[in-house]
């Protein structure tokens, strides 16, 4: 097994998840429409009230992403290998950082996918009204759809099933959504959750998208928010693919 990271050897693992991917037709409604749903589905929640709309709103327009393609990458990363698919491919000339970068990039491509989908319906068909640019909110978007992909092929290394992978997603997303500034700021929670949500990238997420909404100009917390997230998706993908298993037991 070759341990040099080969992009001919990436391409083409990405290119055959494509492949599957594309001709699964309830994978890929739930991650390019039922984020957009969502967005509905927020937006006549708060039909009264635009202002929360515009606050919420921007926030979960990183947040059902993340969560969506945590679910996707975790369970179809797991199925590659409880089916053999996984075992047979590491025989070859293929080492994990490749069959990682690989899944890294197929599932991106559906994540710039999903986080354009989702951005476009939330400003030009829901009117989510924002101070920064639009390309801002979309690359927070992008970095936290990244993201959940990252956790999703770092998780699946530890599931033995596909609902064991489903149920990683309370340990692991459902803190982050509670302690991410969402629900309460972050500075009024108790000293302990607060210097947890410092630790925890969904907080980065949600703050980029803050800055976005606030503020005109690119501000220095949000380069910040993004460098963390992107620091925080590199190094999931790292772990991912030194914790990588050809099958499970």
């Amino acid at each position: 097994m070759n341990a040099v990271l080969s992009p001919a050897r990436s391409l083409a693992t990405a290119r055959r998840v494509l492949r599957q991917l594309a001709h699964d037709p309830r994978t890929l409604a739930l991650l390019l429409l039922v984020p957009v749903g969502l967005l509905v589905l927020l937006y006549y929640v708060f039909d009264a009230d635009r202002t929360s709309f515009d606050a919420i709103g921007s926030s979960l327009l990183g947040i059902f992403p993340m969560v969506t393609m945590f679910l996707v990458t975790s369970i179809a990363t797991l199925r590659e290998r409880t089916s053999g698919t996984l075992e047979r491919l590491m025989t070859m000339p293929l080492g994990k950082a490749d069959l990682v970068a690989g899944y890294a990039l197929a599932f991106g491509a559906f994540a710039v996918l999903q986080a354009t989908l989702a951005t476009g319906v939330a400003l030009w068909l829901l009117g989510l009204d924002i101070a920064g640019s639009p390309w801002l909110l979309l690359l927070v978007a992008l970095l936290n759809a990244l993201l959940g992909t990252a956790l999703g092929l770092f998780v699946s290394a530890f599931a033995a099933s596909e609902f064991q992978a489903v149920q990683f997603m309370p340990a692991v997303i459902f803190p982050q959504l509670l302690l991410c500034g969402l629900f309460a700021p972050r500075d009024s929670m108790q000293p302990v959750l607060e210097a947890v949500s410092h630790v925890l990238p969904m907080s980065y997420s949600v703050d980029g998208m803050t800055q976005v909404l606030r503020h005109q100009d690119i501000t220095g917390d949000y380069v910040r928010d993004v460098v963390v997230v992107a620091g925080s998706a590199l190094a999931v993908l790292a772990l991912g693919a030194a914790t990588l298993r050809r099958r499970t037991d």
